[in-house]
């Protein structure tokens, strides 16, 4: 816990300073790290989940002090499509949700090279679960969920939101619940919206023709029946009205999830109904948008949940 936390104070403090010649910036910079190290804190290398021989981690971003009323958490994904990254690696993340208000929950799921899909999503899914089961110790606000990654993660945010709690795909976590040995109850909370960083929607596309990946390929290998269990695995499949609002953000060039997907998202939800939105990153590619275009985008997402009522209104 304490070097995950020296790590990212450290990033922070290092960030402040890196606007010499520009007081104001810089002095703005300074005084906010200074305060989310004052008021914030990082329970970490928490198990949620054993599978596949390993016991899966996750991170809280909270405040020091949970005296107040229940705090809205975002949950957390990172991407590397399904085969690759790390939590980690993307930590800093986390920063501008806690510094929105919110809670984080920072996770590690299954990776292709020890369990093939569908374990990501599997893991994902007790993640959620996770955040039900703990809501009161980490004073959680669970009418206000919200699941976010990019790339594979936003994927995975989107599955996590929209796969029916009756899923098959929750039964791996029935034995993580206090009464493992009587009925599976559920305790996954109803996610309350969804902000989508160029996830892949349509995962039986990138398996073979024009839209093949190798990254999808990898994530279920030479196992049968792969294009049945990749149509489950996408998140077009589960549009329905009444499912959680979404924001994505999608560049519009992006090579390795085409721009597509993000506009038949939008097609589905607006044919659903569900509150939605195509946030276009204007010759943006695969995520390492320009400064300002990446602060505008969660400019956008912050006003798309304040508006569902999701994220405080000041800060």
């Amino acid at each position: 816990m304490r070097n995950l936390a020296s790590r990212l104070r450290a990033a922070l403090f290092g960030c402040a300073l890196a606007v010499p010649f520009a007081a104001a910036a810089s002095d703005e910079g300074f005084r906010t790290a200074v305060m989310l190290d004052h008021l914030h804190g990082i329970d970490a290398n928490v198990t949620y989940l054993k599978a596949s021989g390993q016991e899966l981690k996750l991170d809280v971003f909270l405040p020091d002090d949970r005296s107040g009323p229940p705090q809205p958490v975002v949950l957390r994904f990172h991407g590397g499509g399904w085969v690759a990254g790390n939590r980690e690696g993307s930590a800093m993340a986390a920063l501008p949700w806690v510094q929105m208000g919110f809670a984080v929950v920072n996770v590690s799921y299954r990776l292709a090279d020890t369990a093939p899909a569908p374990a990501a999503v599997e893991d994902t899914l007790c993640a959620l679960q996770w955040v039900g089961r703990n809501a009161k110790k980490y004073n959680f606000d669970l009418a206000k969920v919200v699941t976010t990654g990019q790339s594979a993660g936003g994927h995975l945010a989107l599955t996590t939101a929209m796969i029916p709690s009756d899923s098959s795909f929750t039964n791996q976590c029935a034995a993580n619940g206090v009464t493992w040995a009587g009925p599976y109850q559920n305790p996954a909370p109803k996610v309350a919206a969804v902000v989508n960083w160029f996830g892949i929607t349509d995962v039986a596309e990138m398996l073979q023709g024009p839209n093949v990946r190798s990254y999808a390929v990898a994530w279920f290998g030479s196992m049968q029946g792969r294009e049945q269990l990749a149509r489950a695995l996408s998140p077009l499949s589960y549009v329905r009205p009444g499912g959680p609002p979404v924001f994505t953000i999608h560049g519009d060039a992006d090579p390795l999830v085409p721009y597509a997907h993000g506009v038949r998202l939008k097609t589905a939800l607006d044919k659903a109904g569900v509150k939605n939105v195509l946030y276009t990153v204007k010759g943006g590619g695969h995520g390492g948008f320009p400064a300002e275009q990446q602060v505008a985008a969660y400019e956008a997402a912050r006003e798309f949940l304040r508006g569902l009522g999701i994220a405080p209104n000041s800060r």
